[in-house]
């Protein structure tokens, strides 16, 4: 969509638990089969927490998706990693090593900060994978990429709207994406992840996360409308060019077909 090249990359993770490690680890005494052990986790996990959710730290990924945004804040393009076969160990690599091979680009998230950095991290501990560029610990703090204030490394959208965490994002993305017409949640929800995984429906998981990463592309528009990076109008052009191109690619999708069923414009309310 242009020509600039890469500045930014919005992404998102769908993740699953590694139900061999849960077995291991919480229940070494049991033999029990990995989907056993996960579901007797996530069970105690409901029982003591209110939801099931699995620590990151027990979790790999299932799907990862960039945005690939230029300068001007253009979409360049939307890739899933190592799909369609989704090997955490591939998914991991080639996001680190796309982000060294596209400059370092500044990473964008929706509560990466707090999930989706971690979990790669961690990842990339596990698979003996180095990413010394990220890591660039013998730097002084506030140019650490890993900073929590390096807004050249990483933009927390999360983070942005809540002053770091001054206040919760309740309703997350999917009431950010809904303020702005964008679909949010559709027929999947983030709880559904484990589930779709066992059933072998990575395809779907794959969709899902596209369209979180979309839905976080236009929540990234916006707050730069919010920090004065570009005008009300400049982004309302660009989302205009990015539902176009869209509509193109949906010919081939059903993910972004889906997507721009649910898709309502904006309701801006100024003359």
């Amino acid at each position: 969509m242009s020509a600039a090249g890469v500045a930014y990359l919005a992404f998102d993770i769908e993740s699953v638990t590694d139900g061999q490690l849960v077995s291991r680890l919480r229940y070494p005494e049991e033999n029990l089969s990995a989907n056993e052990a996960v579901r007797r986790y996530r069970d105690e996990l409901l029982e003591e927490r209110g939801n099931d959710f699995v620590p990151y730290t027990y979790q790999l990924p299932a799907s990862l998706v960039v945005a690939k945004v230029g300068r001007d804040f253009r979409l360049l393009d939307l890739v899933a990693l190592d799909e369609p076969k989704f090997r955490p160990h591939v998914i991991v690599e080639n996001f680190w090593r796309g982000w060294e091979k596209h400059g370092r680009p500044t990473l964008v998230s929706f509560n990466g900060r707090g999930f989706d950095l971690p979990l790669l991290e961690l990842a990339a501990f596990r698979y003996g994978l180095s990413v010394p560029g990220w890591f660039n610990v013998a730097a002084r703090s506030f140019e650490q990429y890993r900073n929590r204030y390096n807004l050249d490394a990483h933009i927390d959208l999360q983070e942005l709207l809540t002053n770091y965490g001054t206040t919760r994002c309740t309703g997350g993305l999917n009431l950010i994406s809904n303020l702005l017409g964008k679909p949010g949640k559709m027929d999947v929800a983030g709880y559904m992840v484990q589930d779709l995984y066992d059933d072998g429906r990575l395809a779907e998981i794959c969709d899902y996360c596209r369209c979180d990463v979309l839905d976080t592309y236009f929540v990234f528009l916006r707050s730069r409308v919010l920090i004065g990076a570009l005008s009300l109008d400049e982004e309302q052009q660009i989302v205009a060019e990015t539902k176009a191109w869209l509509e193109e690619q949906a010919q081939e999708s059903d993910a972004l077909r889906d997507y721009l069923g649910h898709w309502r414009d904006w309701d801006n309310p100024w003359p």
